[in-house]
């Protein structure tokens, strides 16, 4: 079998390339694992070996006593509680309203629809930071400061989210929508039935995203709970640094349990979330 190189490359040359290429790739991995790595392990080293400044990936003396001081440290399960429903019930919300407006703006036909979406589309271009006060200041006076309900509203909804959607429901063809309303099948029947199950992957990519940057909010949550019983995992995390030094193996500790959930909700829905990112770049 014969392979046929573009002219000017040769067999030698073509091999060359590919074992750079995938130098680089295996350099740009250990480059991108080494902190988690460090990081997992520093979480099992004694103190005086941390400090120690000798460089070792593998502990010499391993132990878990800075999970066990995480526990007496901060009020982990109730901070680990928190999380979860915060980063829980925005994501689920998220899919939920995200995907309605994006079917809006995809498949019903209302007066000026493209301009109110090309209006939406401009307010990507505001940074969060400044309509927090804004935002801040309109929870304060409905009095859902300190609340999970104050937490969770202002990011249930958010303009990435519905571009994302409405990209893909462009493509679901019409002539589906139209076998279904003929059927007697109201719009949302058509929405939960038809677009919905259609949309599977990129709603999965969403639902990656969504819940990944809930789980890592820190800024958010912490200028919403004003009380340490209603904070979340990286806002108790951060109350470990001292003022004058800092346990870095209860830091790394606290580190891992917070970076593993995130590992664990990619590897479960990596599947559907490659497939909605393929799907979005065949776009055009």
């Amino acid at each position: 079998m014969t392979t046929n190189y573009p002219v000017g490359i040769t067999r030698r040359s073509a091999w060359l390339r590919m074992i750079g290429f995938h130098l680089f790739l295996l350099a740009s991995l250990i480059l991108t694992l080494f902190p988690f790595v460090w990081m997992f392990s520093t979480s099992f080293k004694p103190s005086g070996e941390i400090l120690s400044g000798t460089l070792s990936l593998i502990p010499i003396s391993p132990t878990l006593e800075h999970y066990r001081n995480l526990f007496g440290a901060v009020n982990l399960f109730v901070n680990l509680w928190n999380s979860i429903i915060f980063s829980l019930v925005l994501t689920i919300l998220s899919v939920i309203l995200n995907s309605m407006a994006a079917y809006a703006f995809a498949k019903i036909q209302f007066p000026r629809r493209e301009r109110l979406f090309a209006l939406l589309m401009m307010t990507m271009m505001v940074p969060g930071q400044v309509t927090m006060m804004p935002v801040f200041l309109i929870l304060k006076y409905a009095g859902l400061l300190n609340s999970f309900a104050g937490l969770i509203i202002p990011g249930s909804v958010s303009v990435f989210g519905i571009f994302l959607l409405r990209q893909f429901m462009m493509d679901i063809p019409e002539e589906i929508l139209e076998a279904a309303r003929i059927d007697g099948c109201s719009e949302i029947g058509i929405f939960w039935k038809i677009i919905l199950p259609l949309s599977r992957p990129v709603i999965a990519t969403l639902a990656v995203f969504t819940f990944i940057g809930a789980w890592n909010e820190f800024l958010w949550p912490l200028i919403i709970m004003l009380k340490e019983s209603n904070y979340t995992l990286p806002v108790a995390l951060a109350n470990l640094n001292g003022q004058y030094n800092t346990d870095w193996g209860l830091l790394m500790a606290g580190s891992v349990l917070v970076v593993v959930p995130v590992i664990l909700v990619f590897l479960t829905a990596q599947k559907h979330y490659m497939k909605g990112i393929a799907a979005g770049a065949g776009k055009e």
